[in-house]
């Protein structure tokens, strides 16, 4: 069982059911997904730049990451229906609690300049979406074989109702909020 799985069980869970005072266990919070998508814009010109995002998503997620296609035709940018423009992976259970500890503990500090993520970022429903510039903060990722730095955007889906909610899950969690 993941370090941080077990953590939410024994202490994070009954914190936060004491807080905002459930009466059934089945209303306090908790990590349902997250969902890791990296798009490649440059892949409308060269398809090869996709096979890079794939392997440092298989990398960073440890799992084999979808790629995204395009679904219609936009000429402006040369895009072609059903070009590959992306890939994305959703993460759950066991692979979900790992990388949210490697990504709250190691890569976030790693980012340069960086102060907190902004709690600003929580869609009304309890869901918390933030974007990372550079794959290189994530240890897995060896410097050497980059063959270009890509961003990505990340959504931790949480089961709470409301902002305040999945902000004190997401911080008990260890995610560093900007104060």
């Amino acid at each position: 069982m993941p370090r941080l799985r077990e953590l939410y069980k024994k202490e994070i869970f009954h914190k936060l059911k004491e807080k905002f005072s459930y009466k059934n266990e089945m209303e306090v919070p908790k990590l349902m997904k997250v969902v890791i998508n990296m798009g490649v814009g440059e892949a409308a010109s060269d398809q090869k730049k996709i096979k890079g995002a794939v392997e440092d998503l298989t990398l960073i997620a440890g799992q084999k990451p979808v790629v995204t296609k395009a679904r219609n035709a936009i000429a402006g940018f040369k895009v072609r229906e059903k070009m590959k423009l992306g890939c994305k992976v959703t993460l759950r259970s066991n692979r979900m609690y790992e990388f949210f500890d490697r990504l709250a503990n190691i890569a976030l500090p790693r980012v340069r300049d960086f102060r907190g993520l902004s709690a600003k970022s929580f869609d009304g429903r309890g869901n918390y979406n933030f974007g990372i510039k550079e794959q290189i903060v994530f240890q897995e990722i060896d410097y050497d074989r980059v063959d270009q730095i890509r961003g990505m955007d990340i959504s931790i889906q949480t089961s709470a109702r409301t902002n305040e909610e999945a902000l004190a899950l997401l911080e008990d969690m260890g995610l560093p909020f900007a104060k």
